[in-house]
């Protein structure tokens, strides 16, 4: 449990929890990226003939995990420490907004959890993975 919590990345003992009890097993994902739209942080997308229209998030998943992995990229998107993940996100926001950073840090984090959880690693501030 411990080994997933990245209090350097804003993410505390709870948001891990949180993520280790809705996930329940780390394999049932072929790749980490799978776990930001099993959570419902993807884009919805409604495509016929000519018409493609990209809307709100899916909200799939558990809602109380979506809730939290919103709220843990608020706070580290507005008071977290510096690390790559931040930096990642604050150019994100100044190029389409704060709300869709936040959505996007949410599914980072959570990509970045499952990884985590099943690789054993802790985070790493100072340095981003080279493929997430």
């Amino acid at each position: 449990m411990q080994a997933i919590a990245c209090r350097a990345a804003g993410i505390g003992a709870v948001e891990a929890l949180t993520f280790k009890s809705a996930v329940d097993d780390p394999a049932r994902f072929a790749s980490s990226k799978k776990a930001g739209p099993w959570a419902g942080l993807t884009p919805s997308r409604q495509q016929s003939g000519e018409r493609d229209i990209t809307g709100g998030i899916t909200k799939a998943g558990d809602t109380g995990l979506r809730r939290a992995l919103c709220q843990a990229a608020t706070v580290l998107l507005h008071r977290g420490r510096a690390s790559w993940l931040r930096t990642w996100a604050a150019r994100v926001a100044k190029r389409r907004g704060n709300k869709r950073a936040m959505v996007a840090l949410a599914r980072r984090i959570a990509v970045v959890l499952h990884r985590m959880w099943r690789d054993g690693t802790a985070f790493q501030p100072d340095s981003a993975p080279a493929m997430i």
